[in-house]
């Protein structure tokens, strides 16, 4: 899952970003307005968690940007502001939750799972394919019972392609939804996180290459 913050308190930012890593979570961080709409208009983000008020772009405006590119990206907005007002016209503008600062980092990333989920249609909680269960919440997953100790990248990747059983996603792809943005697009990252998890899912593979097009999880 790739996730955004676009926060200008800089130490709430890269305590919500140190988090979200830890949990698994690829996460890029901006502090006004101006980055945040860059970054949205060039990356397919699955949840987007923005400051109100940003500096430079409105986070009014950021939002507005978010549901002009048309993409299935879920925002959180975050607020100082408590009111029933401003939490109408926040959701009015477009946004999928709304957050009152101070809030518990628990309930935002209760949030977040949940707005991921509905970013893509008919997604069950827990994945289970070709004897592969994987369960994003828990951070577990297993074959045929056998417990999984897979690093981030290693679960991402295998989230990525069980989320699309039997069709073939790009390294590029991979790359996009399980790195960060500082990820050296040339580096062969990718292909070294799928051969570690073909060797810890074992036999009979379950993740195909297709030549010259990138990877398919079946069975």
């Amino acid at each position: 899952m790739r996730v955004l913050v676009a926060e200008d308190e800089r130490l709430l930012a890269d305590t919500l970003v140190a988090g979200l890593r830890h949990l698994g979570f690829a996460v890029d961080v901006c502090y006004d307005g101006d980055a945040a709409a860059e970054r949205v208009a060039v990356h397919s983000y699955d949840v987007v968690v923005l400051d109100r008020d940003l500096p430079k772009v409105h986070g009014d405006e950021v939002c507005r940007r978010i549901l002009a590119v048309g993409r299935e990206t879920r925002v959180i907005m975050l607020t100082a502001a408590a009111s029933i007002r401003d939490r109408v016209e926040g959701l009015g503008l477009g946004a999928d939750d709304y957050l009152t600062k101070p809030f518990a980092f628990a309930e935002l990333v209760a949030r977040v799972r949940a707005l991921s989920r509905r970013a893509v249609a008919a997604v069950p909680p827990v994945l289970d394919h070709a004897g592969v269960q994987l369960d994003g919440a828990r951070r577990y997953a297993c074959r045929d019972g056998r417990p999984l100790s897979l690093s981030p990248k290693e679960f991402g990747v295998l989230e990525v392609l069980m989320r699309n059983p039997g069709l073939v996603v790009s390294p590029e792809d991979l790359l996009e939804k399980v790195w960060d943005e500082h990820a050296d697009p040339f580096t062969n990252a990718v292909r070294m996180a799928v051969m570690t998890l073909r060797r810890k899912l074992g036999d009979p593979p379950v993740i195909h290459t297709v030549q010259g097009a990138g990877y398919r999880f079946g069975g």
